[in-house]
């Protein structure tokens, strides 16, 4: 949805942004847990209905998604420092 006051968009060029949103404190289940329903969360991030994307968060990927997302996070991490190599 595009603002009132917002400029014109030219279409035609397509560009990607990669950045890094944050990382996990560590690879443990609540931890990894609050940082998907921070990032999750972000309007920016999911553009959908904010109430029923809340019920699938909230009931859904925080439930079952922390796990596997640990798992791939300790794949990763950098023991000896004991952080995110995406800090």
């Amino acid at each position: 949805m595009i603002e009132k006051n917002h400029p014109p968009i030219k279409y035609g060029n397509t560009g990607v942004l990669i950045i890094n949103l944050g990382t996990p404190d560590s690879t443990n289940w609540f931890d990894i847990r609050k940082y998907l329903k921070e990032f999750l969360s972000d309007k920016r991030v999911i553009e959908a209905n904010p109430l029923f994307w809340q019920i699938i968060l909230n009931l859904f990927i925080l439930n079952f998604r922390p796990s596997k997302t640990a798992k791939a996070y300790k794949e990763i991490w950098m023991k000896d420092e004991n952080i995110s190599p995406l800090l």
